[in-house]
């Protein structure tokens, strides 16, 4: 891709998803994701009405008056995506790769970010990691998010997101808000996965392709492993195997959520002929409640 259709590129998608995250998502994305990190403020005498679970026992017992902890809220959030650039990525039947559905969302959740005085970078992984931009603020930052997104040429073609999990794990300081955006075509990762929600506020983000789910009647089909480069054979003529070819993605999904649940992490999977703003808001507002009610 030259410079000038890059840049074009850029501004097309900075146009369309700064101004779903200015008009749609900066409430919701503070709502959701306030309160997460917690930082010591003060001791204060105890009032009517306030926590009893916040109550300084040592201090309590030393002045012989009750005492509560008081926390606020850290002002700025690190919000790191980790995104998967393997060749099953560069997939699609409706008009968009799955690749450009997740270069989408990356834009809208990094200027809705920014627009929140927090800090966004980025992990692009592979069978390795290809690309770490360090959190940062501003625009030209998150700009320069999207040109990588647009323009790698992604070294590996296989996933290792157990991989990039344990180098993310080890090059994140600070706790953070970590989406893992991915078609998790990919396995032994559940370790590393929980080791890491435990520090990060983590979600899967799982964007899938319809022909990934249901295969039409078109005839015998040779087709290749996006990520193996495996040829082999279909035939899509057998309701028997189109029926198997559905129930397994199905159990991939299902399995892909429960392991998420199990971490402790959240999981949100959107078709890319599903309105992935949509999407997002739903998730940002259960979020938010969440947050309220927790």
């Amino acid at each position: 891709m030259d410079t000038a259709e890059l840049l074009k590129k850029v501004r097309k998608i900075e146009i369309k998803t700064r101004g779903l995250s200015r008009h749609f998502f900066t409430g919701g994305y503070h709502s959701a994701f306030k309160g997460r990190g917690m930082s010591f403020s003060e001791v204060r005498v105890y009032q009517p009405g306030d926590d009893v679970r916040m109550i300084d026992w040592n201090v309590t017992a030393r002045t012989g008056e009750p005492h509560v902890k008081i926390f606020e809220e850290e002002r700025e959030l690190s919000v790191v995506l980790l995104v998967d650039v393997s060749g099953s990525s560069f997939f699609g039947t409706t008009g968009q790769f799955k690749q450009e559905v997740l270069t989408e969302i990356c834009a809208v959740l990094a200027f809705s970010a920014i627009a929140n005085n927090d800090k966004v970078g980025v992990l692009l992984f592979s069978d390795r990691v290809e690309l770490f931009i360090p959190p940062q603020k501003g625009r030209q930052h998150t700009l320069r998010i999207i040109r990588e997104l647009l323009n790698l040429a992604p070294a590996g073609r296989g996933t290792d997101l157990a991989g990039a999990l344990q180098y993310a794990r080890n090059v994140l300081r600070k706790r953070s808000v970590c989406f893992i955006l991915s078609d998790f075509i990919t396995g032994q990762y559940e370790a590393p996965l929980r080791i890491f929600s435990r520090r990060h506020d983590c979600i899967g983000l799982h964007c899938w392709d319809p022909r990934e789910r249901q295969l039409p009647d078109v005839g015998l089909l040779r087709v290749a492993d996006a990520e193996s480069g495996v040829m082999t054979w279909i035939d899509t003529t057998d309701p028997d195997f189109r029926r198997q070819y559905t129930r397994l993605f199905e159990k991939r999904v299902a399995t892909t959520e429960e392991l998420f649940r199990r971490a402790g992490a959240d999981f949100l999977s959107i078709p890319t002929t599903d309105s992935y703003v949509q999407a997002l808001l739903r998730f940002f507002e259960q979020r938010a409640k969440i947050v309220v009610h927790g």
